[in-house]
C-alpha cells in the first residue's frame, strides 16, 4: 500500500511541475506579445512594416489603430495597449499634465509637418484679411500653428511668450485680422476643408494623408523639417525599460524602416533617430 502511495504522490507532483512550466512558457509568450495602439495613417502603416523585422526577433505585434487623439493614451494608461505611436511630445506632455496619467516615450520615430491648406487661396498674398482660420481643438498644437503663421509674415506674436505655448490671445500683431477658429476635431478638418469656402483649414498631416492631400504638394504652407514636434512611442512609466518595447523603437529606428518612410511618403512624414 505504501509502494501505491509513494506512486501516486510522484505522479501528483510531476503533474504539478508539468502544469508549473505550461504556465511559464505561456508567460513567456505573453511578455513577447505586445500591443500597439496607432493612428490608422501612417502611424499603423509605419508598424504593419516593423512587423515581420520584430518577429525576426521573436516579438510579435498586435495593431490597435485608432481614429482620435484621445482614447490612445486612455487605454495605454489603463494598460489595454502596451505602447501608443501617433503623438508629438508636447501632447503627450500636455495630456500627463491634464490626466495625471504615468506615461513617458522612449523614441521619436518621426516629424510630420503641419500644413495650411486653401481651395481658394493660391499664394499667402492672396489671402484677404478677415479670413477664418480653422484650427484643431488640440491646445498642444496651437503654438506650433501660430509659429507657423508667424513665420510667414502672417501675425506677431508676444515675445515674452514661449512660441510652443502660445495662444491666439498671445497674437500682438495681425495685419490681415485673420480671425483664428480653434475649435474643431482634428479628424474632421479634412472636411472642412473641402466644405467651406475662402478660408484656411490647418491640418496634421496625417489626417491630410488620410484625405488623399500631399502636404508638400496641396498646401499653401507647410512646416520645415526642422520641426520640433516628434512623433513617439509612448509606454506606461513602469514599461519604459521593457525589452520587447525598446525592441520596436529600434526597429522602427532601422534602415529598412527609415527608408520605407522616406519612399512611402516622398517627404510628407520625416524619419528621425535612425542611424546615419
Amino acid at each position: 500500500m505504501k509502494k501505491i502511495l509513494i506512486l501516486v504522490s510522484l505522479l501528483a507532483v510531476l503533474a504539478l511541475a508539468a502544469c508549473g512550466g505550461g504556465d511559464e512558457s505561456s508567460s513567456e509568450g505573453e511578455k513577447n506579445t505586445i500591443k500597439v495602439g496607432a493612428s490608422s495613417i501612417p502611424h499603423a502603416e509605419i508598424l504593419e512594416e516593423a512587423k515581420p523585422l520584430l518577429e525576426e526577433e521573436g516579438i510579435t505585434m498586435e495593431i490597435e489603430s485608432y481614429e482620435d487623439y484621445v482614447l490612445p493614451n486612455d487605454d495605454l494608461a489603463s494598460g489595454e495597449i502596451d505602447a501608443n505611436y501617433f503623438q508629438h511630445i508636447p501632447y503627450l506632455e500636455q495630456t500627463i499634465a491634464d490626466t495625471g496619467y504615468e506615461l513617458t516615450e522612449i523614441g521619436g520615430i518621426h516629424i510630420e509637418p503641419i500644413g495650411v491648406y486653401s481651395k481658394d487661396f493660391a499664394s499667402i498674398d492672396e489671402i484677404p484679411e478677415g479670413t477664418e482660420v480653422i484650427m484643431s481643438n488640440a491646445v498642444a498644437d496651437h503654438g506650433r500653428v501660430l509659429s507657423l503663421f508667424e513665420a510667414k509674415g502672417l501675425i506677431t506674436l508676444d515675445e515674452n511668450v514661449e512660441k510652443s505655448a502660445a495662444t491666439v490671445d498671445d497674437i500682438v500683431e495681425n495685419p490681415k485680422s485673420l480671425e483664428f477658429s480653434p475649435d474643431s476635431n482634428p479628424e474632421l478638418l479634412p472636411n472642412l476643408y473641402n466644405s467651406e469656402e475662402n478660408v484656411l483649414v490647418v491640418i496634421n498631416t496625417n489626417f491630410a494623408i488620410g484625405a488623399g492631400l500631399n502636404p508638400l504638394e496641396d498646401a499653401l504652407f507647410v512646416e520645415g523639417e526642422e520641426s520640433p514636434y516628434v512623433n513617439v512611442v509612448a509606454v506606461k512609466e513602469e514599461n519604459k525599460d521593457n525589452e520587447a518595447l525598446n525592441k520596436l523603437v529600434d526597429v522602427l529606428h532601422s534602415e529598412e524602416i527609415q527608408n520605407f518612410i522616406m519612399e512611402e511618403y516622398e517627404g510628407a512624414v520625416v524619419p528621425v533617430g535612425g542611424k546615419e
